[in-house]
């Protein structure tokens, strides 16, 4: 009894001095990768307790407060949105406290890039104070969770288009005959990329002798948009380059795909239906690992890419030059008090709460596919029209961004 309470103090010893060395070793620029380390580790948490909580869970009485004790998919979505509230209030007060850090002298600059161990302290304690909350709540956060998700897709296609539009302009300023090849090359095959996922699309999702009117229409949509995005940027009053209008093309045919295989497996229409068991881990683990990456570009390219989301003494936002000169000494002084933060803080910490919704319906099914599709992860009828919306929502931002200078040649975009 000794030796293993022995054993256990070294073990939590050794644990503490891990952590401590791992989040000593955390610097500014290291700063944005550890906090998309920590809603990694919210995703394995709510991952884990998706699994393994229910039984315990059915025992807390305020949370187990029913009449007839619900069924174990109930208790596992509900671990998940607990988990995934902890994680939103988390990155909601870092993003509010946040507001207007325009240097690096503010010292909430130190409270962004420092405080690790507090900070993975009180992640840890607001997760665990979760689930001392009533159901009452959960469900309100359940309910804004997918408006939440909708925002954060939305942020997804908005910084996609800016990505797609910087890769274009930069490729096109070196004025050269490679680069202008690469553009063709590039913009060649992802056209013909999309044109045989949608081919594959007609195979697998509609397939002889079932009425699959619903899957046809969404793929014939996703075509007339692709031949849409085609006919408005080669338009001579648009001018655009046909490499956005590609690489948009092959996105809106991939969420017309994540659409159509998250459909309910039992879909007479859903070719995926023969291998609900085979892929149920790994469409979880893909899921997980795509929401990671997402959020990862989405949170860097936030950050750091454009103006609009730049705080106005970034660099990005203006060059804010004095009106008169200063001597060498006081203008090295006033650099070093007023080095400008490189990306909005505040922005940065909001993708995360975003993403934290959005990571509670893929885990859910936006709440329903756990009942319906076993423990399939982002199966269900909600998932399919999200993804279908945001497929849309993609190509109407696409458009606008081409005909809106046109329409309002007085206004910058």
């Amino acid at each position: 009894m000794w030796a293993a309470s022995c054993l256990a103090s070294c073990c939590a010893a050794c644990a503490c001095d891990a952590c401590r060395t791992v989040v000593s070793g955390i610097s500014r620029r290291s700063a944005r990768i550890a906090y998309c380390g920590l809603f990694a580790l919210s995703l394995i948490v709510s991952w884990i307790l998706r699994e393994v909580a229910a039984p315990l869970m059915e025992k807390i009485p305020w949370i187990n407060s029913f009449h007839t004790t619900p069924n174990r998919e109930w208790f596992e979505t509900d671990a998940v949105l607990r988990v995934s509230l902890g994680n939103f209030l988390f990155f909601t007060i870092l993003a509010i406290l946040m507001i207007g850090v325009k240097n690096q002298k503010d010292p909430r600059d130190s409270m962004h890039h420092g405080g690790w161990m507090m900070k993975i302290i009180c992640w840890c304690l607001m997760v665990i104070f979760m689930f001392f909350l009533p159901n009452g709540i959960i469900s309100f956060y359940e309910t804004i969770s997918k408006f939440g998700s909708g925002l954060f897709l939305l942020v997804q296609v908005v910084l996609l288009l800016d990505f797609v539009h910087s890769w274009n302009d930069k490729w096109v300023g070196y004025d050269e005959q490679f680069w202008y090849v690469a553009l063709l090359v590039v913009s060649l095959v992802c056209y013909v990329a999309t044109l045989a996922f949608n081919g594959l699309l007609f195979h697998f999702f509609t397939p002889s002798g079932q009425d699959c009117g619903l899957n046809t229409f969404f793929i014939v949509m996703t075509l007339i948009l692709i031949f849409g995005f085609a006919v408005v940027t080669l338009h001579p009053s648009v001018g655009g380059s046909i490499l956005p209008a590609s690489v948009l093309s092959l996105y809106c045919t991939y969420l017309c795909y994540s659409a159509l295989a998250s459909e309910p497996r039992d879909y007479e229409c859903n070719g995926l239906h023969k291998h609900s068991k085979a892929v149920s881990s790994g469409t979880l683990a893909l899921g997980l690992l795509t929401t990671v990456l997402s959020v990862v570009y989405s949170a860097v390219r936030a950050g750091s890419s454009t103006t609009l989301l730049s705080p106005p003494s970034s660099p990005r936002a203006g060059s804010g030059k004095p009106l008169l000169p200063l001597d060498k000494v006081d203008e090295e002084e006033e650099k070093e008090r007023s080095k400008p933060v490189s990306y909005s803080y505040s922005f940065f910490h909001l993708i995360f709460s975003l993403a934290s919704m959005y990571s509670a319906m893929l885990l859910t099914g936006w709440s329903t596919s756990v009942g319906e599709s076993g423990n399939l992860v982002d199966v269900g009828w909600p998932s399919v029209w999200v993804r279908i919306v945001t497929g849309w929502a993609t190509a109407a931002l696409f458009i606008w961004s081409q005909v809106a200078p046109i329409l309002f040649p007085d206004r910058e975009f």
